[in-house]
């Protein structure tokens, strides 16, 4: 090849001098724009910002009466909306943070103003005050100062998550003539939810027994997920004892009862039993959503058998059922926030919901259905709010 061809060949030109200019700040911006989004596109960004905006308006307007007087009218009913909602936004804050807001919203809103005055050396002197910018200022402050509270919160939060998750069974044990899958999805960084499945010595059968529960705390968060902890301590000290289900059960409810703040922390709990020499199943349902077991003909029993919720009243009675597992049943355990979990048209999941996916894939095994209802359990719930904790097991017979 000729040397003028070498030198028309377009990967020897040289650049347009705009072009050469304009490349390194596009990178820049790019690089910048991905730090900042975490690579989310633009509507996942939106409908992120559009379930933030919902969380915080539903967090402020638990605060306020929407009810509207008699003979008031429409302006000031729309005015004492707004008041409701400026208090229940500015009591969030602490006591500083609060001037330091009124402060800034009494600057922003102030016009700009000039001071003028005579001079020593007989010029005149211009002072300008823009309430603007100082108004802006202090919102940027008052922000700084959230965002450390929020990074420390967050920060404390992913180390409660993490024991959490130490707590709760990775994956299932090997259980002989049952087949398992769990999982849990926290509405909030930790959860209430507690499931476990765990040998218990032995109570009279040769070869031991499994223990299976799963428990629902009333309320959310770290409250919620502090209870499941003692919860969780609780049921692995007293299941080493000897003892029947039952009388598992009863120690269950008055160490629960003597945590619950006059039984306003219950905890609904399921409870089961099962002997893999006898292949029976012993269970106490204390309040809990009545777990589905499905027959390998297609007939549907719900285990209801037992009692209150732990941790509302002392001494109770509870009673326990017991039935056999035969080969091809299915065992669904779920918490209300599988079945009450609500779509943007605040339509329910429901158990119609779940019976259809379990009679559907009967043939599958536990792991495999169980990716299959939380996925439709997401195609369901689509953009909305999670507003409960999901855990759901599924134990299938061999």
């Amino acid at each position: 090849m000729s040397s003028n061809a070498q030198r028309s060949s377009p990967s020897t030109q040289q650049r347009d001098p705009y072009t050469a200019k304009v490349e390194p700040v596009m990178t820049r911006l790019d690089k910048f724009w991905q730090r900042v989004t975490e690579g989310m596109k633009l509507n996942e960004l939106w409908n992120q910002f559009r379930t933030d905006a919902r969380s915080s308006y539903q967090l402020y307007s638990r605060e306020v009466d929407p009810t509207r007087e008699p003979g008031i009218g429409r302006a000031k009913h729309f005015f004492n909306l707004a008041v409701q909602f400026f208090w229940a936004i500015i009591l969030k804050l602490t006591p500083a943070r609060r001037v330091l807001l009124l402060i800034a919203l009494v600057f922003m809103f102030s016009p700009a103003g000039e001071a003028t005055w005579q001079s020593s050396e007989g010029g005149v002197k211009i002072l300008t005050f823009d309430g603007h910018f100082w108004g802006a200022l202090l919102m940027l402050l008052l922000l700084v100062l959230e965002v450390g509270d929020r990074v420390v919160m967050k920060r404390d939060l992913q180390i409660a998550k993490e024991i959490q998750a130490w707590l709760l069974p990775p994956n299932p044990p090997q259980v002989p003539g049952l087949e398992i899958a769990f999982a849990t999805r926290p509405a909030n960084t930790v959860a209430g939810d507690y499931y476990d499945v765990f040998a218990r010595p032995s109570t009279g059968s040769s070869g031991g027994t499994f223990l299976i529960a799963i428990a629902d705390v009333a309320g959310k968060s770290v409250p919620a997920a502090m209870l499941m902890a003692t919860f969780q301590a609780s049921l692995k000290t007293l299941s080493a004892t000897s003892g029947s289900l039952i009388e598992l059960v009863a120690r269950m409810n008055t160490y629960a009862t003597s945590n619950s703040q006059n039984g306003r922390r219950f905890t609904t709990t399921f409870l089961a039993e099962y002997d893999p020499a006898s292949r029976n199943l012993t269970y106490v349902n204390a309040g809990h959503n009545a777990p589905i077991l499905r027959r390998q003909t297609g007939a549907i029993e719900r285990l209801e058998t037992g009692g209150i919720p732990l941790g509302i009243q002392e001494n109770v009675a509870y009673e326990s059922g017991i039935l056999t597992m035969q080969s091809g049943d299915w065992l669904v355990i779920f918490t209300d926030g599988v079945v009450e979990a609500e779509n943007a048209r605040a339509e329910e999941y429901g158990e119609a919901r779940l019976l259809t996916m379990l009679h559907a894939n009967t043939a599958v095994s536990p792991s495999v259905l169980l990716n299959a209802v939380m996925s439709d359990l997401d195609r369901f719930v689509g953009t909305a709010p999670q507003h409960d904790d999901v855990t759901l097991m599924l134990l299938k017979a061999s």
